[in-house]
């Protein structure tokens, strides 16, 4: 079907959805009980805060991330899939409700689920209501004490402060009366549980061999910090980099054409010691940024590799759902841009891997898939019953046939900017309260997939952008 003859309808089923999206209303959260079936697979649930997919398994060869792409080897890698919101809070509230941000709901990094979408039912939730034990470790929800009734235990996270400094110099200038944080990186050589992601893991195995016993399904969910700032990870994930063959942004410039309203300060990356408070980095300084970010990356994926390893050895591994996310991309000076918080294809475009009992090892699909589809998908492969409110669509068929014709767009936000992304174009506007677009962009990611180049304003592209244009309508209530 071509893209200049798509109609509502086909709006609709792209989104995986029907008319329940654009009227649902709280009284569809009611929690189905059902009586516990301890034969349901477990769910091992391994988010991660800002990781790229820029790893082994994506193409990325210079980052050292063998036990994800082991786990990518061992199930399926979905090369398109995207979060709703790039950024943390907003993107976790909308995929572990399975609920699309819209105008007032699912905004910003300091998001609350049960504030913003009063009654939501939470994926664990759903899984604790259906005889699951649920547990939560490290950063699922942006706040520990959001939507506590998805777990059946207390939320844990490693106490302290979050920013997580060892060496004494760095505490103290983080401590400090002063609108900043302390540096933006640190390489201390400590064990890895110096660190919270260690003690995540930790706490994530302990849980496992508790859990082996229980007589009931488990859902685990496990939070990594990592690569988040500050870039804190131990000497020895630093070590495995060399310097010199780390490489730089190929596009650290702003697109031609790009609108005012795409980019931004980086102000998250501002406020920490040692980063200018206008203008770009030094090219010294973002080499070391992005060493740091890769150092963070190696030592999650450590952490990582050491939780699915104890879960093998449990002999756990037959019939226990793996899926591992980031709740969003990340900015590493791509049209010098750092951090997230943007329309971006970095920042949009985020890893998902799904290994599991019947799930074919090593295969890749390129269907576009979102976030919103992981909760319907947990509910599929696990046989529990779909609330209705969910507004993704299950990927189970693609664990069985990567090829398979799928959904035609998929959708993000940001703020006042909204975006879709289809096979070739990633389109986005940006509208006042009026409903007025302002300001807008156009990539061909067949020619430009790095997004250099905006072609919105192109005379031969008005009825394209008018096809996009009207494809984001539905998104705006």
């Amino acid at each position: 079907m071509s893209l200049l003859n798509y109609t509502r309808r086909d709006f609709l089923n792209a989104m995986g959805t029907g008319a329940v999206a654009f009227g649902m209303r709280t009284s569809l959260f009611a929690g189905q009980k059902n009586r516990p079936h301890k034969n349901r697979p477990n769910v091992l649930f391994i988010a991660v805060d800002d990781l790229r997919p820029q790893l082994g398994c994506y193409g990325h060869k210079q980052m050292i991330s063998p036990n994800i792409d082991r786990l990518a080897s061992d199930g399926v890698t979905f090369l398109r899939s995207y979060c709703q919101v790039p950024v943390c809070g907003a993107s976790r509230a909308s995929l572990l409700t399975g609920v699309r941000p819209t105008k007032d709901r699912f905004l910003g990094y300091d998001t609350w689920a049960e504030k913003d979408l009063s009654g939501a039912l939470s994926v664990a939730e759903h899984f604790k209501n259906n005889g699951y034990h649920t547990i939560s470790n490290g950063k699922i929800f942006h706040h520990r004490d959001d939507c506590k009734d998805s777990w059946s235990e207390n939320a844990w996270r490693p106490k302290g402060n979050w920013r997580n400094y060892m060496l004494d110099e760095n505490r103290k200038l983080n401590s400090q009366k002063t609108k900043l944080a302390g540096p933006a990186y640190e390489n201390a050589d400590v064990p890895d549980n110096a660190y919270f992601d260690g003690m995540i893991a930790e706490r994530g195995i302990s849980n496992l061999r508790w859990l082996k016993g229980v007589d009931k399904p488990f859902f685990l969910a496990l939070g990594f910090l990592k690569p988040h700032l500050p870039f804190n990870a131990p000497k020895k994930y630093w070590d495995m980099y060399k310097r010199q063959e780390i490489d730089l942004a190929d596009n650290p410039f702003r697109p031609k054409g790009a609108p005012d309203a795409a980019l931004h300060n980086w102000g998250e990356l501002r406020q920490y010691h040692g980063i200018p408070a206008k203008g770009p980095l030094s090219e010294e300084l973002a080499r070391t940024l992005v060493h740091g970010y890769y150092a963070c990356v190696t030592y999650t994926d450590a952490q990582i590799g050491r939780v699915v390893a104890e879960l093998d050895r449990l002999g756990l591994r037959d019939n226990t759902v793996v899926i591992l996310w980031g709740d969003h991309g990340w900015n590493l000076g791509e049209h010098g841009l750092w951090c997230k918080h943007c329309n971006f294809e970095t920042s949009l475009h985020s890893p998902l891997i799904v290994r599991g009992p019947g799930i074919q090892a090593g295969m890749k699909t390129n269907a576009l898939t979102e976030y919103l589809d992981i909760y319907p998908s947990l509910c599929e492969l696990c046989g529990l019953p779909l609330p209705g409110h969910l507004q993704g669509r299950s990927f189970v068929p693609l664990l069985k046939n990567a090829n398979l014709p799928w959904k035609k767009a998929v959708f993000s936000r940001y703020f006042r900017g909204d975006s879709v992304k289809t096979d070739q174009y990633r389109y986005t506007q940006w509208r006042r309260k009026n409903g007025d677009i302002y300001a807008r962009m156009l990539y061909d990611h067949k020619v430009d997939w790095v997004e250099n180049v905006n072609i919105s304003e192109l005379p031969g592209n008005k009825e394209l952008v008018n096809k996009l244009s009207d494809m984001l309508q539905g998104l705006r209530e």
